[in-house]
């Protein structure tokens, strides 16, 4: 037999704004759901951008498939999926040695760096970074269709001269935020590791 069952009316715990915060990172990474059509356009995705010294094509799992006839259309989502990653992981790099460093807000003085914050931030701030992650999310997109590539919002507006500089000069500059945000992406996977395990005074002097 069923019977209800009366739970205690609680407040969101640290867990629960924790876990909501991932399902809506998890959303940003989702492709959206569009119809596919039987041919797919191939390309030759050997000489795209992130394809450069030392490694060149660098592939060893063969995700790609044959990179000289690639699904440009799953290549592009991928791309834009790193590029995401990247762009992310360097404003948590920065982010990470700025409160290592003892920067603070007014008001989060007593507030820990590193995973130990997690519980230490109060339920309505946890709150507003929520809704603040879910506006930049919104507002991140190419809403007129015209980007160059994936990742490209300008959407007609922020410009600061990219369609006056060369082909040449615009991959040099895609090539150096892409590699980037790989850095951002191993630096930030080193510096949790470490914070757990307890030794982010060692490597960073500013932690002293």
């Amino acid at each position: 037999f069923l019977r209800k069952i009366k739970l205690p009316k609680k407040n969101p715990t640290m867990k629960s704004v924790i876990f909501s915060s991932l399902i809506i990172g998890a959303a940003a990474f989702a492709p959206s759901h569009t119809s596919r059509t039987t041919s797919a356009l191939q390309a030759d995705i050997t000489s795209e951008v992130g394809a450069q010294a030392p490694l060149g094509y660098f592939d060893p799992a063969g995700i790609a498939g044959d990179p000289t006839a690639a699904d440009q259309a799953e290549f592009d989502r991928r791309r834009y999926i790193e590029l995401k990653h990247g762009r992310v992981a360097m404003l948590a790099v920065v982010g990470y040695l700025t409160t290592y460093a003892g920067v603070r807000f007014p008001g989060a003085e007593d507030i820990p760096a590193g995973f130990a914050a997690l519980s230490a931030v109060p339920g309505m701030v946890w709150a507003q970074m929520i809704a603040t992650w879910g506006m930049m999310e919104a507002a991140n997109r190419d809403f007129t269709g015209l980007g160059e590539f994936p990742g490209d919002f300008r959407n007609g507006a922020l410009d600061f001269g990219w369609d006056k500089q060369s082909d040449a000069w615009k991959k040099n500059k895609r090539s150096i935020e892409l590699n980037n945000g790989r850095a951002a992406q191993m630096g930030i996977f080193g510096l949790m590791v470490h914070d757990l395990m307890g030794n982010v005074g060692d490597i960073l002097p500013l932690a002293n």
